[in-house]
């Protein structure tokens, strides 16, 4: 079925939107989780999520953006208060973010590898807020920029800057930390965090 007939069922029945809520509430936990970092959390803002969608499903405007967005844009909103209400800094878990894939590497290229990972992730969560969330839609959840936009509230060449400033400032962040290697051994992050 049609996401716009399922969307305009759902304002009247239930379990249409039953079927939008299993369509959608797997990407919207994992976009939870990493805004949280805590699996209970996570489970109770999606849970939030999807209440809130049912009570303003009547309301909603098919304006051309994908439904998902909607949802992202709820989920952004809760789980901003989130933080806000336990006046923590806002820090996501991407622990599991990146499936570094090791195809027959040798103790030496996993050894490398694993350092790599780790520095990036670390340089990761020094990272303001809305660049962390930037780096989830774009890598977690592979957003286009359009939707990324919709999501964050903000244009679309607001994103691709956005995310080209974010690599560049975790490139620069990393290669400063990084000891120089003899020519032969280039690091991994030069080869995998280029503008895409």
């Amino acid at each position: 079925m049609e996401e716009s007939e399922l969307i305009a069922r759902a304002k009247i029945d239930k379990e249409a939107f039953g079927q939008l809520y299993e369509r959608y509430v797997g990407k919207i936990y994992n976009y939870v989780y990493y805004r949280t970092g805590n699996v209970a959390d996570a489970e109770d803002l999606t849970a939030r999520v999807f209440i809130r969608a049912m009570q303003h499903i009547g309301r909603y405007d098919d304006r051309g953006v994908p439904f998902s967005a909607w949802l992202y844009r709820i989920a952004h909103n809760l789980v901003a208060n989130w933080h806000r209400d336990r006046s923590r800094r806002k820090i996501i878990s991407l622990d599991d973010v990146s499936q570094w894939r090791i195809n027959e590497a040798g103790p030496e290229s996993l050894t490398q590898l694993l350092e790599d990972r780790d520095a990036l992730l670390a340089t990761i969560r020094r990272l303001p807020a809305d660049r962390q969330e930037l780096l989830i839609l774009k890598y977690v959840e592979r957003l286009p920029n359009k939707e990324i936009g919709d999501i964050m509230g903000r244009s679309e060449g607001a994103i691709k800057s956005l995310y080209h400033r974010t690599l560049l400032s975790l490139r620069e962040e990393i290669q400063s930390k990084q000891d120089p290697q003899p020519a032969g051994k280039r690091s991994l992050f030069r080869r995998g965090w280029r503008d895409g």
